[in-house]
């Protein structure tokens, strides 16, 4: 009996851009925890946003089951990618397994998370502070990319996190750097929206920068851009989002 071919591509560098980009524009996804009292998967939907270095973050109420599951057993698995019109197995989808760890109020981390999360989901701010939330910071482990049909990969967990010396320093100014790069070129945020061919849902803004490239949002929607190469700086940073936007076609 001859032996049947692997179902995976060897992975290469656009299948981890796609798994990146997956992973890094969602707003909400689907958690799959372990529940403790009958060892079942337990599947629910979370907010999402992403820390200075890719890793994904969620925030969840104290008194949800996939709270108290994750308080037991850490494994969690992220199912990431909208589809669109017609079938949804032809669109690219992303699951992670993760390890969860909790983010609690006197963590160093926490006012970042806080602060990022909260510009990706600003309705958040209703409840971010109330005593019985918290943040889990989702550290890949593994995952499996599904690219539409025929289009398998198996990554490493370190292919979703920026690996990146710069990472500290970037986050302390990503506010600052934000909003020089506004005040300097006051246009720059609707020329990106024209040259990445954001939707027209109304006026886009950018909500997060990272060394591995930045987010946009408007409304419900989110576009998440990569860059070529890592930045080094902040300067780097706006540097290579003003080449984005005002770069001749």
């Amino acid at each position: 009996m001859k032996d049947q071919p692997s179902p995976l591509r060897e992975t290469d560098d656009d299948a981890r851009k796609l798994a990146r980009v997956l992973l890094r524009s969602a707003r909400h996804a689907a958690i799959a925890v372990i529940a403790p009292e009958t060892g079942f998967p337990f599947a629910s939907r979370v907010l999402v946003a992403t820390d200075i270095d890719g890793i994904p973050v969620i925030l969840v109420s104290q008194l949800s089951a996939h709270t108290k599951a994750l308080a037991r057993d850490p494994r969690a698995s992220l199912l990431t990618g909208e589809p669109g019109k017609g079938d949804p197995l032809a669109y690219p989808r992303l699951t992670t397994q993760c390890l969860a760890e909790p983010i609690e109020h006197s963590n160093p981390f926490y006012a970042r998370i806080r602060t990022r999360f909260l510009a990706r989901h600003p309705k958040a701010k209703l409840y971010i502070d109330f005593p019985d939330f918290l943040f889990f910071r989702l550290k890949p482990e593994q995952a499996s990319l599904n690219g539409g049909f025929g289009r398998a990969y198996q990554l490493d967990g370190n292919d979703l996190v920026i690996q990146s010396a710069a990472n500290e320093e970037i986050a302390a100014r990503a506010t600052e750097t934000v909003r020089d790069l506004v005040e300097r070129h006051p246009d720059v945020e609707e020329s990106l929206a024209t040259r990445l061919k954001a939707p027209e849902s109304g006026s886009w803004r950018i909500c997060g920068v990272d060394s591995s490239g930045f987010d946009m949002i408007s409304g419900d929607s989110l576009l998440r851009y990569e860059f070529e190469t890592l930045a080094v700086d902040a300067d780097h940073i706006c540097s290579n989002i003003s080449k984005i936007a005002y770069s001749i076609p």
